[in-house]
C-alpha cells in the first residue's frame, strides 16, 4: 500500500506523526503541501476518502480563513476546496492517504486506523 503523507515540518503535529510512522517502520512519501499545494480535486478527493467536509479539513483559527470570509456559512464545499489549495495553511494536517483511507493527524495516532 502506497502512503502519503501531507506534511508541516513546522508544525509539531505534523512532526509527531511522521515519527509515530517511522517507529512502525512505515516511511510514507512525503508531500510537503506548504511547498507543492494538493490542487481542489486531490483535497476533494482526500476529504471523501477522510469522511469530512471541506469546512471540517480546514483550519478555521489561521487568519486567511478570518481574511477571505470563510466563515461564510453559504460558501459551499468547491469554494472552500479552492480557497485551501490558494490558501494551503488553511489544510488540517498532517493527512495520511493510502489510497482508499485518509486520515488527519490529531492527534497523531488517528492515522494508525488506516495502516
Amino acid at each position: 500500500m502506497a502512503l502519503i503523507l501531507y506534511h508541516n515540518p513546522r508544525c509539531s503535529k505534523s512532526r509527531q506523526t511522521l515519527a509515530l510512522l517511522s517507529e512502525r517502520g512505515v516511511e510514507p512519501r512525503i508531500v510537503e503541501y506548504m511547498k507543492t499545494p494538493p490542487d481542489a480535486g486531490t483535497l476533494k478527493a482526500l476529504a471523501k476518502r477522510m469522511g469530512v467536509t471541506a469546512r471540517e479539513m480546514m483550519r478555521a483559527g489561521e487568519k486567511e480563513y478570518r481574511d477571505l470570509g470563510l466563515n461564510d456559512e453559504s460558501l459551499d464545499d468547491d469554494a472552500l476546496f479552492t480557497a485551501m489549495a490558494d490558501h494551503p495553511r488553511l489544510i488540517q494536517r498532517p493527512i495520511l492517504d493510502n489510497g482508499r483511507q485518509a486520515r488527519i493527524g490529531r492527534p497523531p495516532e488517528n492515522v494508525l486506523e488506516i495502516l
